[in-house]
């Protein structure tokens, strides 16, 4: 944390400067300087955390603080600042760029503190020296541009604090998303790409190669917390849930980091993503040793991914394996030879140079305890020394403070009309030079393109990395992908996913998901009070399927189809239908058939004896009428069995309608004759004469004409179609007729009905009529089977599933014809046949003597 009196004595400098006497330009505090330091005719600052701590004090709140009293030295902004005295160095030698004009600096150290930073930017955007003059301060910036820090944090209380001047200023690792806003800070500029794409880039990470279900860690500033924002939405967006989202920072307490321990140890998944600086992760790496936090699989920002310093710490290899986000590789020519020369440091700054020194190479200049550090000769060479100084994995960004100091001087190179020698030595507007610095496009001489983008940013390109087992001290980074955001976004991210090493050195991809895969067939149902993460996989009900991995609904098969038994697949539903090939088709076809074939039998019987009695009794030519339309009624029942058609459809019900009524119309006739033979017998009756065969045929035809009418009506107004009914069964689909119109079929059964029920009580009427054969007990018994077939008909039609439809009316056609057929036509060939004798006049008058 920050400690509170470096704020205050920032907050208290500016409440003096505000009640200053607006008349006089005076400096205002304690004055700070420089650590390092050159005149030139223009100056560039620079803002770097030579130390990366302070002294904590104990405050009485009663005198002003002192000055922080800056602790551990850090050779990581050591290397940065190397890098922008090389660049300052060869722009100064050049011929070509800026002749004629020197480039200074001031360079000044933060400590890591962020209230130290703001200090400083004002020292630089004012100067540091104590003098007065009347007027107030209108003066210009003291510096043409700022060069740092490392940190977003630091640099977003820098860019506030000279935004407002628009005095420009470069970071080279300050990554946040948030600096992006140009109407907080519109004076920040970066020669490395923001969050905003890496954050995205690690979410595509992590979809890529499957994972779902992660944890993480971030840095409690704002490099952490937005970056592990705009991670968290767009792996939301992803489907990708974070069980945990865990922040640190190197000054929490023992509790705090037991509690990210404790979390850690009782999650689930097996991911962490480390949205992490690496002076927080050096501090955590140290507690996972401490608690056994191994065999995770890690993937990491380019805060420390690349970090070799964090290689080497990992001495259990809790990291190894780790993938992450670099930036890319980058040579800058001699700048590593001018890194490890640090003599010329001494002409800059000699302080902070025999500081440096001793550190590196753990001596004293001077000693009172020679017992604890062996005196300084300034001869060591550091050629013989391997630390984080001699470290040159970082060079990538080393080439950004390169990159950020050329883009400053090919500005001044336009602006001050520089050909073969430069117009004017003079310090530029900072409003002007920051509009040209953000239309900076040059090459350097390695040959990289340098330019920023409409927010002040290099463009987005990372190297994936993994950290690889190798016989050196620490792990190998092995590039094993690549990320452009240029690039459309399906083809952004590249990796070789053979060639990656993961944690515990597998080669198989880690499985981090909080639920198994739902399998084709199934669908994902999120667990209540759980992230989209967590879900069961339920199956698919009859109808639907899921052909695909993890589908969140399962599709309706369309209703000509039904799914499979996996439930992954459409097939065809099964059709049907009664069939000539079933079984139950090929028996009643068989039924159909031989009740023809009796039919004809007995037609051929009665043509035989066709002048007998027994066959002329009661109008011979009613009964083979009655025994073709009976053959019509048993071939009729075929038409009801088959695929149905348009043609089938009409003629089945047309058919069966016309053809019954034809032979009830037959019954109807032959019951009229008995009893009209009856009255003509009585004497002074001649009502014979009105119902001849004439007027039988005539009421037969009459009778089906009727019919005839019906049918055809109801073939015009609304005819019997093929329907395929998708209702009774889901899983299969029963082609049937469907009537049309429900009316016309009705009145055709009706009808049929009402002839069988007239025909039935005119037949009951004359049963009893003294006639040794009387044809009416038989008509009687006919008509009673006929009604009863007929009415158990309904019920069982409508409540019968499918083809067994069409099976009960078939069958309650071919019962009613045989019914019509035994009743009344076997007892008669029982006679001719078998009891020829009594197929005779006399015995049909009933006048044979009795025995």
């Amino acid at each position: 944390m920050e400690p509170f009196f470096a704020l205050m004595h920032v907050v208290m400098t500016i409440i003096t400067f505000t009640r200053a006497n607006e008349s006089t330009c005076t400096l205002q505090g304690q004055p700070v300087y420089p650590q390092l330091w050159k005149d030139g005719d223009i100056i560039i600052g620079g803002v770097f955390s030579f130390h990366s701590s302070w002294e904590i004090r104990q405050l009485t709140y009663s005198v002003t603080p002192p000055p922080l009293k800056c602790v551990s030295l850090n050779y990581r902004d050591f290397q940065y600042v190397q890098s922008m005295l090389f660049a300052v160095e060869e722009i100064n030698n050049s011929s070509t760029l800026l002749p004629g004009v020197s480039l200074g600096y001031k360079i000044y150290d933060t400590c890591g503190s962020m209230a130290m930073a703001v200090r400083v930017t004002m020292a630089l955007a004012n100067g540091h020296e104590n003098t007065t003059s009347d007027g107030p301060c209108m003066k210009q910036a003291y510096v043409q541009t700022i060069l740092g820090d490392t940190t977003s944090s630091a640099c977003m209380a820098m860019a506030k604090s000279i935004g407002p001047f628009n005095l420009p200023m470069i970071s080279h690792y300050a990554t946040c998303e948030c600096l992006s806003d140009k109407t907080k800070y519109p004076s920040f500029l970066r020669t490395i790409t923001s969050d905003y794409y890496q954050s995205r880039a690690l979410a595509e990470l992590v979809k890529h190669v499957g994972w779902t279900w992660v944890g993480a860690i971030r840095t409690d500033d704002d490099y952490g917390n937005n970056g592990m924002a705009t991670f968290t939405k767009v792996a939301e967006q992803m489907g990708i849930c974070l069980e945990y989202s865990l922040p640190f920072f190197r000054t929490y307490p023992e509790d705090k980091v037991i509690n990210i321990i404790e979390q850690i140890k009782s999650s689930t998944s097996r991911v962490i993503v480390g949205f992490l600086v690496h002076w927080d992760l050096e501090v955590l790496l140290h507690k996972f040793v401490e608690y056994n936090i191994t065999g995770y699989q890690w993937l990491g920002t380019e805060g420390w991914i690349s970090d070799s310093v964090i290689a080497n710490m990992d001495k259990h290899h809790i990291l190894q394996g780790a993938i992450g986000l670099a930036i890319p590789k980058t040579q800058v020519t001699g700048l590593k030879e001018y890194i490890l020369d640090i003599k010329p440091l001494k002409s800059s700054g000699s302080a902070i140079f025999t500081e440096l020194w001793e550190a590196l190479f753990q001596c004293k200049y001077s000693t009172k305890n020679e017992s604890l550090f062996t005196a300084c000769t300034g001869m060591e060479e550091l050629s013989q020394m391997q630390n984080t100084f001699t470290d040159m994995s970082l060079m990538p960004i080393f080439s950004n403070v390169y990159k950020g100091v050329y883009a400053v001087a090919h500005t001044l190179h336009d602006l001050l009309g520089c050909k073969e020698k430069c117009a004017s030595k003079k310090q530029l507007d900072p409003l002007t030079f920051l509009k040209h610095l953000r239309k900076v496009r040059f090459k350097t001489k390695d040959g990289e393109e340098i330019y920023f983008d409409e927010n002040g940013e290099a463009v987005a390109k990372y190297e994936v990395i993994n950290w690889q087992p190798s016989k050196n001290k620490h792990d190998e980074f092995v590039t094993v992908g690549l990320y452009d955001a240029s690039l459309p976004m399906k083809d952004r991210l590249a990796v070789n996913m053979a060639s990656i090493v993961w944690a515990n050195n597998v080669t198989k991809v880690p499985v981090s998901v909080c639920s198994e895969s739902c399998p084709p067939g199934t669908r994902k149902a999120v667990k209540k009070g759980k992230p989209i993460c967590c879900y069961d996989c339920i199956p698919c009900t009859e109808g639907e399927i899921s052909n695909t991995t993890d589908s969140i609904t399962c599709l309706r098969c369309h209703q000509d189809f039904w799914s499979n038994l996996q439930k992954d697949g459409c097939v065809e539903k099964e059709t049907e239908f009664l069939s000539f090939e079933e079984i139950m088709g090929i028996l009643l076809t068989t039924i159909s058939i031989v009740g023809v074939f009796i039919t004809m039998i007995i037609a051929f019987i009665f043509f035989r004896f066709k002048n007998t009695p027994i066959v002329k009794a009661n109008n011979s030519e009613l009964s083979f009428l009655l025994l073709f339309s009976l053959i019509l009624c048993f071939l009729c029942s075929l038409t009801f069995i088959g695929r149905p058609t348009e043609w089938s459809c009409m003629l089945r019900h047309t058919a069966f309608g016309i053809t019954f009524v034809l032979c009830i119309s037959c019954v109807l006739g032959k019951t009229i004759v008995v009893l009209m033979a009856f009255r003509a017998t009585l004497p002074g009756n001649n009502v014979m004469k009105w119902f001849g065969p004439p007027q039988q045929r005539l009421s037969v035809v009459g009778f089906t004409l009727i019919q005839v009418i019906i049918c055809v009506l109801w073939l015009t107004i609304s005819p019997p179609v093929p329907f395929k009914n998708l209702n009774y069964f889901k899983e299969k689909i029963i082609l049937e007729c469907d009537v049309g119109s429900s009316v016309g079929f009705w009145a055709v059964l009706g009808y049929i009905g009402f002839l069988a029920i007239l025909c039935f009580i005119l037949a009951f009427l004359a049963r009893k009529l003294p006639d040794k054969f009387n044809e009416a007990k038989f008509i009687t018994f006919s008509m009673l089977i006929f009604c009863a077939v007929w009415i158990a008909f309904i019920p069982a039609y409508v409540s019968s599933p499918g083809k067994f439809t069409v099976a009960v009316e078939i069958f309650a056609i071919l019962a009613s014809s045989f019914g019509l057929l035994f009743c009344i036509f076997l007892p008669k060939c029982y006679l001719i046949l078998l009891k020829p004798e009594k197929n005779s006049k006399k015995h049909m008058m009933g006048k044979m003597a009795s025995n």
